[in-house]
């Protein structure tokens, strides 16, 4: 007997599954609404050089002083970081006339004016991570993205060996601790360890939902499961646009997206380990339990199956030996699975998150951008809820991402006056890519053996959280060429797009149990 077959016996999706997949739904918005908070924390709002003894230009408008105190950029916009050194009176009478001696340009001397129109505060204005610190300002992301990293090889072995409930459970709590940590940053050293310990708690939360959800449902509703869980995500991104437009200030922005993780420690408790783990690891009387217990509240009263059954399950596919990422490149077809899949995983989060964190230049109001960058997520995970189903996880995994990158590189050639093309690129650009993102979370649950199934998803989201650490320092590629960080990104999807067609195609396949399920 396969777990499949105990699955059809106690309701492969009755009202028990529908109540775990309602929790882990709830655990799932929390996410972009940390992962993508780099937007609205380390948001620069325009600024320029703080022009020392104003008070002595009385008589001049705040626009004639700026004139006089900063030079002017080719667009004719007031440069960011650099200011006369002398003030430039005969500009009054000829504000074409910009000096032609460099010498008397220099560096801001004495900090930054800020425009707090759009923004209370953020960590640029708090700490001046502008001009030569601009690096710094990127970094907050890296750092947060270098934490989920190493979280996904931690959450990922720990939840395999553990469990899945129980490392969720650590996963949250130390979520709640570390983000409130962050928001009471006095320093910005403080920030960047508070911020890289919430990434490795977060990790555990996006490493355990998807599979935890899947291994609870039969092989009919997976796609389903996956795809549901994937259009919460797309809520929490609509969410944060709406904590960052009410909370301005960025010590309560961080309050506030950090907020609903002690919610879902109170409802996680009611979640149940997975079954099939349980059983994988040999401990039949807990998976006994919950077995029974779904089956009552499916109304399947009649089910009866013994712990020695279970036993003769785990004997059978000898699924209780000890098992770590070398395994996953051990055998033959594991190592090819495990080598693509973290290409693909690399492309998918690189191009998403190079998108997602650059709101200002589709030409859209940053807190509109990210609004419909979530709300264009939905629709694009319900067409994909028919492909994966209809033309399989293989082809709609590569498609995606070929088309992910083709958009990307289509916005560097379309004229810039033509706005609202770009932005219409842009959102197909970020439907494909979430729809992408979407298909790898539900592929590779699919992928790995139940015994190696959260290694796997370790493996794969460390190649994604490097992707995600990479990609905000990619903007800082403009200064070699304004186009180089657009290319680089279509060229990375594209590429991991065609690797995405050398792995196995999943569709109505049941979940292998063991290694030699794979081989």
């Amino acid at each position: 007997m396969r777990f499949e077959d105990l699955l059809l016996e106690i309701g492969g999706f009755g009202r028990f599954q529908i109540l775990i997949l309602a929790v882990l739904c709830l655990l799932r918005i929390n996410l972009p609404m940390h992962f993508l908070l780099h937007n609205f924390l380390a948001a620069t709002p325009s600024h320029h050089c703080a022009i020392p003894h104003q008070e002595a230009f009385v008589n001049l408008t705040m626009e004639e002083v700026l004139l006089i105190s900063i030079p002017r950029k080719p667009d004719g916009t007031f440069s960011s970081c650099e200011m006369f050194s002398q003030p430039q009176f005969h500009l009054l009478l000829n504000s074409s006339l910009q000096p032609e001696n460099k010498s008397i340009i220099q560096h801001c001397q004495h900090g930054w004016v800020y425009d707090h129109s759009q923004f209370t505060s953020t960590i640029s204005t708090q700490w001046d991570l502008v001009c030569e610190q601009r690096g710094l300002n990127q970094a907050t992301a890296t750092f947060f993205f270098i934490g989920v990293t190493m979280g996904a090889m931690v959450f990922g072995y720990l939840s395999d060996r553990f469990g899945r409930k129980t490392m969720l459970q650590l996963s949250l709590v130390c979520s709640v601790v570390f983000g409130m940590l962050s928001a009471a940053s006095v320093s910005y050293t403080m920030l960047a360890i508070t911020r890289t310990l919430t990434g490795v708690a977060l990790s555990g939360i996006s490493l355990i939902v998807v599979p935890l959800g899947m291994e609870w449902v039969d092989v009919q509703h997976r796609t389903f499961t996956g795809i549901l869980t994937s259009i919460f995500w797309s809520v929490g991104n609509m969410l944060l646009a709406l904590a960052a437009y009410l909370v301005r200030e960025w010590h309560w922005l961080l309050v506030a997206v950090t907020g609903p993780c002690l919610l879902s420690i109170v409802c996680l408790w009611w979640v149940p380990e997975s079954a099939r783990w349980l059983i994988a690891k040999g401990k039949v009387k807990q998976a006994h339990r919950h077995l029974l217990r779904c089956a009552r509240i499916n109304g399947r009263k009649d089910f009866d199956v013994s712990p020695e059954t279970l036993t003769r399950m785990a004997t059978d596919k000898n699924m209780g030996g000890s098992y770590s990422y070398i395994s996953l490149f051990r055998t033959p077809v594991l190592r090819k699975i495990s080598l693509c899949s973290g290409v693909v995983w690399f492309g998918v989060a690189f191009s998403y998150y190079g998108m997602s964190m650059n709101l200002t230049g589709f030409g859209l109001n940053i807190y509109l951008s990210q609004f419909v960058f979530g709300i264009i997520e939905i629709p694009a995970k319900m067409v994909m809820y028919l492909l994966v189903n209809r033309v399989g996880r293989r082809q709609s995994q590569a498609w995606t991402l070929i088309l992910t990158g083709l958009c990307i590189g289509a916005n560097i050639v379309i004229p810039k006056p033509f706005t609202s093309l770009c932005s219409a690129v842009a959102i197909m650009a970020k439907g494909f890519s979430e729809a992408a993102f979407t298909t790898v979370y539900l592929y590779t649950s699919e992928l790995y053996p139940t015994i190696l199934r959260q290694n796997g998803m370790g493996y794969t989201s460390f190649m994604a959280r490097l992707g995600g650490a990479l990609a905000p320092l990619v903007f800082l590629l403009d200064e070699a060429w304004r186009s180089l960080p657009e290319v680089t990104y279509c060229g990375v999807a594209v590429c991991s797009g065609a690797v995405a067609f050398l792995l196995p195609e999943t569709l109505n396949v049941r979940l292998p149990e063991g290694i030699e399920d794979i081989e």
